[in-house]
This record gives structure tokens, C-alpha cells and sequence, in this order.
């Protein structure tokens, strides 16, 4: 369990230097990001580089990717409306999340999310932390223990929204990953370009 614990603290900690409310935000939350992406990447890069087997990269991943993208940010928007109706602090705490955008320009980030950030957190939480889980255990542990250390790291933030995001997220992309382990390709397709569309290019 080293080879998943070790990686999945490191995670923890770099999401709660990021995210939590008691330290002074990073200067730039963004590049604090993309180096927390790297960070991750590393592990994968040099403990375990099986991954590379389920990434084959074809037209028809790409098109998947996207797809799952869309139909995510699809019950996204539907989700805002109804929490919006349901929870007064719903958009509040959207808006806090969005207001992360400030310190950089959004090109930047709609490629940084893109190119570095949204493949390597899912090269890390699907390629390598639920595949080394599904080997361990099986895939259904292996699914449900990355959803669950993937959800509760958002938590630093004390955001409800950001922390049911990452819930559902997590079950898209972890659901994806136990039924075609084979399509992690798409995955990170989806992982990217969800991430692109939801902060930068159609926020909710």
C-alpha cells in the first residue's frame, strides 16, 4: 500500500497548500497548480509506468473524450440550476471557485488545463492510483477507494460545491477507467477539455 499511500498523502498535502482557507493563498494559484500536476506525473513517471499500455491514442478516443466532456458539463450546468434552487450558498461558493481565475489570463489557463494539468491528474488518479488498486484488490475496490481519496482531497477547500464537484468527477472519470481500462486515452481527453470548458471557455 506504500506505492498508493505515499503518492495519495503527497496529493493531499499539495491540494491543501491550494486550497485551504487558513494559509495565504499562492501568489499564483495557477502555476501552483501546473506544478502540483507535475508533482503528481512524477510518480506514475517513476514507480509504475504500466499506464502506458492502457493509453492508445486514436480518433475514436479523442472523439470519446470530448464527448464525455460535453455531456459532464451538460449535467453540470443542470446541477448549478437545481443546487442554486435548493442551497443559497450554492453560487456563492461557485463564484469563489471561478474567482480563481483572477491571478492569471485565461488563455493561460484553458492551456495549462489542457496541455499539463487536466492529463496529468488523471494519469495520476486513474492511470496509477485506481489501476495499482484494481491490481491489488479488484476493480470495483480499486473504483470506489480512488473516488473516495479523489473526493475527500477537494475538502481543504470547505466548499461544498467544489468538494460535490469533485465527487462526481470522480465517479464519471473512475467509472470510465473500472469499465474500459483500456480507454485511458479518452480519459484524459475528457479530464482535459472538461476542465478547459467548465473554467474557461463555457463557465457555468
Amino acid at each position: 500500500m506504500k506505492r498508493i499511500l505515499i503518492p495519495s498523502l503527497v496529493a493531499a498535502l499539495l491540494w491543501f497548500i491550494m486550497f485551504n482557507p487558513w494559509l495565504p493563498k499562492p501568489t499564483d494559484f495557477w502555476t501552483m497548480m501546473t506544478a502540483s500536476g507535475c508533482i503528481l506525473l512524477t510518480f506514475p513517471l517513476l514507480m509504475e509506468r504500466g499506464w502506458m499500455n492502457d493509453i492508445k491514442i486514436s480518433w475514436a478516443g479523442l472523439a470519446t473524450g470530448i464527448g464525455i466532456a460535453v455531456a459532464l458539463w451538460c449535467v453540470f450546468w443542470v446541477g448549478d440550476k437545481m443546487s442554486a434552487l435548493i442551497f443559497d450558498f450554492a453560487r456563492p461558493q461557485v463564484d469563489l471557485i471561478y474567482g480563481l481565475k483572477d491571478s492569471q489570463d485565461e488563455a493561460i489557463i484553458a492551456a495549462l488545463l489542457l496541455c499539463i494539468i487536466g492529463p496529468a491528474e488523471e494519469i495520476f488518479w486513474r492511470g496509477f492510483v485506481q489501476r495499482n488498486l484494481t491490481q491489488r484488490y479488484n476493480a470495483n475496490i480499486g473504483f470506489v477507494i480512488t473516488t473516495v481519496i479523489y473526493t475527500i482531497v477537494h475538502i481543504w477547500a470547505m466548499n461544498f460545491m467544489l468538494l460535490m464537484s469533485a465527487m462526481v468527477c470522480g465517479i464519471v472519470w473512475g467509472l470510465g477507467y473500472r469499465l474500459w481500462p483500456k480507454q485511458l486515452f479518452a480519459l484524459v481527453v475528457s479530464h482535459a477539455v472538461w476542465d478547459a470548458m467548465v473554467f474557461v471557455i463555457f463557465p457555468i
